[in-house]
């Protein structure tokens, strides 16, 4: 039944009638923009590839990878809830961009499925409901009937995607790469496994560690917050640095993060392994007085000027017991108008290799930009903070989720929007001008007529993406 209106009303010399029989028109006609850079890089279908799918053949409606595009192409035009796909099974547009021949779903077994294309959020559902250690065996013990509903995920190839992806997206081998380590909270809301009060973060969450390098992303795993932010990081660098080196034997690699990554675990196993870092250091009583002299010229120099003031300076410096070595440190010695601003980080690089200065201010700082403005678009624009189920190894699937869509509007990014205004946009901002747009589609027997929204400002940009994304389908 339609949904009531308001009564008509008055505009100038014409009666203003708004009703709900437009037919079938959407939001997402930029859904185009995603058809057609699957078709070139292959992305979802090597994400599916991580997947096992033990339904009957038989009696499958929505292949996998259907399911899988489905929720990629959801997550990347703003529908962050798996209830969202009740309405979205409905459109025809989404129902094009995955391919479906029958995209009005008139064919569709079931009476009560005609009309719906798509598939609606209980069998998105499946998905996340079996466990990753799960093997195939059958349901009940001596019985051999197999399990007809389980969708199971390879956690390990999903982890060596996201890095081949990085690797394959990269023209040439670079010399060097800096790989830049972050934690964050994930605020929770319900009693979810492994949930645990954070006291810096004063709240219920999970701790996922993220690994950027540059704007790629190469791991995002889920954690209890119950732990230092270091933790397992070195468990999680040995397989993504061995798989680097194996194709880029000669590349050298530099680990970045902030204060919470100092820790002797990781800096020891960096120097075993011939790896560079630049780790933050907190600040403390010893640091504070190495660097006194420092601090009294700046503050001099701050209430002469009334400007910032600051200096740099360095030393080897070892804690009395968590170090099994000395090291080198700089020091920012500041002085702003809300007082003294001392800052410190733990480096493996020499002074012949980056100075102080330069190392503070180009090597430690820009991980600003990266990786924390990436996991903001994560978190913020794809959803990666909607780890509401019961259990922890399905968050981390719809952490992967996450993670996914994200690897496809960055890959858009880089590959149809360089040189375009949309070239350093974020990912709400690529979603809101490019792929929300209103269009009308009509099925003939002949042909799928799709409409875009004449007032569109973009029209031209767009028609610049879809040019540059042309090409053989069978490129990956």
């Amino acid at each position: 039944m339609a949904q009531p209106l308001p009564a008509s009303q008055k505009l100038g010399g014409r009666e203003l009638v708004w009703r709900f029989d437009g037919g079938d028109i959407t939001s997402d006609g930029g859904v185009l923009v995603l058809k057609k850079l699957e078709e070139r890089t292959g992305i979802v279908r090597r994400f599916a590839a991580c997947f096992t799918d033990y339904r009957k053949a038989d009696q499958i409606e929505h292949p996998l990878l259907d399911l899988i595009m489905q929720r990629l192409f959801g997550l990347a035009l703003g529908y962050e809830d798996l209830n969202d796909h009740d309405d979205l099974r409905r459109d025809p547009m989404l129902a094009v961009a995955l391919g479906k021949a029958d995209v009005k779903g008139e064919q569709r077994r079931r009476a009560q499925d005609r009309g719906k294309a798509l598939a609606g959020k209980s069998t998105l559902n499946r998905l996340e409901l079996t466990a990753p250690d799960y093997d195939g065996s059958p349901r009940q013990k001596g019985s051999h009937k197999p399990e007809t509903k389980k969708i199971v995920v390879d956690p390990e190839s999903i982890d060596a995607l996201l890095v081949d992806l990085f690797l394959e997206a990269q023209e040439q081998i670079p010399e060097r790469i800096v790989l830049d380590l972050d934690a964050t909270d994930d605020v929770l809301y319900g009693h979810q496994e492994g949930r645990f009060y954070h006291g810096y973060y004063r709240d219920y969450c999970y701790l996922p560690l993220y690994v950027f390098c540059g704007e790629h992303l190469l791991c995002a795993r889920l954690r209890m917050s119950n732990i230092d932010a270091s933790a397992d990081s070195v468990e999680e660098l040995e397989p993504l640095v061995a798989h680097i080196r194996q194709r880029w034997p000669r590349v050298k690699i530099q680990l970045r993060g902030d204060a919470g990554f100092c820790r002797e675990k990781l800096m020891a196993w960096c120097e075993r392994e011939g790896i560079d870092y630049i780790f933050g250091l907190a600040q403390n009583a010893r640091l504070k007085k190495q660097i006194a002299a420092e601090m009294a010229q700046a503050q001099e120099q701050y209430l002469q000027t009334q400007a910032p003031a600051r200096r740099f300076t360095e030393f080897w410096y070892a804690t009395q017991d968590t170090w099994s070595r000395e090291r080198r440190v700089i020091a920012k010695a500041e002085h702003l108008d809300k007082g003294a601003n001392p800052r410190f980080v733990v480096t493996s690089l020499s002074a012949a290799q980056m100075g102080a200065q330069e190392l503070y201010e180009k090597g430690y700082c820009a991980r600003g930009d990266c990786p924390e403005n990436r996991i903001k678009e994560q978190q913020l624009d794809l959803f990666a903070d909607r780890t509401s189920t019961g259990k922890m190894w399905s968050n981390q699937l719809r952490l992967y989720f996450s993670s996914l869509a994200y690897v496809l509007l960055q890959t858009l990014r880089r590959m149809a929007l360089a040189g375009t205004e949309l070239a350093k946009a974020q990912c709400g901002t690529i979603r809101l001008k490019l792929l929300k747009v209103g269009a009308q589609v009509r099925v003939t027997v002949r042909k799928i007529w799709i409409s875009l929204s004449g007032g569109y400002p973009h029209a031209a940009l767009f028609a610049r993406v879809l040019a540059a994304l042309e090409t053989d389908s069978s490129v990956s």
